[in-house]
């Protein structure tokens, strides 16, 4: 018999192709492409099957709803995200997902009702891999989204209000074939829209891979998240002279791609001087026009500063804006750049994190704590209630990679202890 934890698996490792993933050979899972709409479909069946009644919300969130026997309780939040980074692992987000569902899987063949709700969210975007910002749609439930969204297109031109109705177009062409869907269900209202109601939420819970190797060097197949660094993310648009490779001669160039080389040195160096847990990551570069024999004149990409210390994270921001702007000035470049998001450091609460060392313990496991670098739905979730983190070990602490693996056998630790985090959640908490 396949176990629960195993179960949830081989569950992400299912979506890990097509129709669930829009990459040959690989994973890509971006918010409201085909492969989205394709998993929201299939991960809502399995939640029919936990005994969850699945809904879709305005901002294209599955949610699975397991209702109490308490009139208008709160609901317990378990969530992750469903979108990936180009090229990702199966793990990063699916598994708290398919864990979620397996814990409402198991109380529902017990029979079991708490005294609050549990809703399973799927959130369709937390990568930012398809338009430039991330966590829009746990923004979006949170009630924090403050951007502009008809001006965020994707890499195509797309915007994401013109992706938000081809998503529920698509499912409004296949609803006559899909027993659980009603039209009813689709959202077809404002993004916004999407954002819940003061005193509807006592709590948000998080499993996530670890993303990192401390779990792996310590022996242990979980642990218990402290909280989550903050974080600045930055786009940057370097622009200079296009011209003919061959007869441009070099002083006279106003090269928009080596001004941009140096510009990336620069944030290297100033993250590794810090000396501390600060890091800045230049992902995503594009030089335009892309010819091999042309000089690019303009030359776009992303910034990415993180730091458990929000003071130490901007001041390194400060020095590096500095850096760019005085790289720009000497080779007779312009430069501009646009802070797309500025998430603060999220403390898990305390509270929370107690019955989580305490379910750790009771699964017979030691308790650790350990901080997140990485950033997660939850730090979003952290402005509508108390939020929890478990960790889960992955080997050699890859992620955003193919090479991503977790063990069945820590999936279902990972579950053993969800399951009794619930229960004392369910035992200290008063509907009165």
């Amino acid at each position: 018999m396949v176990s629960s934890g195993a179960r949830a698996v081989a569950r992400c490792d299912a979506l890990g192709v097509a129709p669930y993933s829009d990459m040959e050979g690989g994973l890509y899972r971006g918010y409201l492409t085909a492969a989205h709409r394709a998993s929201v479909d299939q991960v809502g069946l399995w939640m029919v099957e936990a005994g969850m009644y699945p809904t879709i919300d305005p901002a294209g969130n599955l949610v699975g709803h397991y209702y109490s026997d308490v009139v208008d309780a709160p609901s317990l939040i378990i969530g992750s995200h469903i979108d990936s980074v180009r090229n990702g692992g199966v793990y990063d987000g699916p598994l708290g997902i398919m864990l979620g569902i397996e814990c409402v899987a198991a109380l529902h063949a017990q029979g079991k009702r708490l005294p609050f709700a549990i809703e399973i969210y799927a959130f369709g975007d937390e990568e930012g891999s398809r338009f430039p910002a991330a966590m829009l749609t746990s923004r979006a439930v949170a009630g924090t989204l403050d951007a502009d969204l008809t001006n965020i297109k994707d890499d195509k031109g797309t915007s994401l209000p013109d992706a938000l109705r081809l998503f529920n177009a698509d499912y409004e062409a296949i609803i006559a074939g899909r027993a659980i869907w009603t039209k009813e269900q689709l959202g077809l209202t404002t993004f916004h829209n999407a954002r819940r109601k003061p005193g509807t939420t006592l709590a948000y819970l998080e499993a996530h891979i670890e993303q990192g190797p401390v779990l792996e060097a310590d022996g242990l197949a979980v642990g218990t998240v402290t909280g989550i660094a903050a974080q600045l993310r930055y786009q940057v648009v370097v622009k200079g002279m296009s011209g003919h490779a061959g007869t441009s001669s070099m002083p006279l160039r106003r090269d928009a791609l080596a001004g941009a080389a140096e510009m990336i040195l620069a944030i290297e160096t100033i993250a590794r001087a810090d000396a501390s847990d600060l890091v800045a990551t230049v992902g995503r570069i594009e030089a335009l026009p892309g010819a091999p024999n042309v000089i690019a004149g303009e030359v776009r990409f992303s910034i990415d500063i993180r730091s458990g210390d929000a003071a130490r994270r901007d001041r390194a921001a400060e020095a590096i804006l500095d850096a760019l702007a005085a790289i720009a000035d000497r080779r007779d470049l312009d430069v501009a750049t646009q802070r797309v998001h500025d998430l603060p450091a999220s403390p898990c609460d305390p509270a929370l994190m107690d019955l989580m060392d305490a379910a750790i313990a009771d699964a017979g496991h030691p308790a650790r704590r350990l901080v997140s670098g990485a950033g997660h739905d939850a730090m979003v979730m952290a402005a509508l209630c108390p939020i929890a983190m478990l960790f889960i070990r992955c080997r050699q602490g890859i992620s955003h990679n193919p090479a991503e693996h977790v063990d069945p056998a820590d999936a279902d630790v990972a579950l053993q202890v969800m399951l009794g985090f619930i229960d004392r959640l369910g035992a200290t908490f008063d509907p009165a």
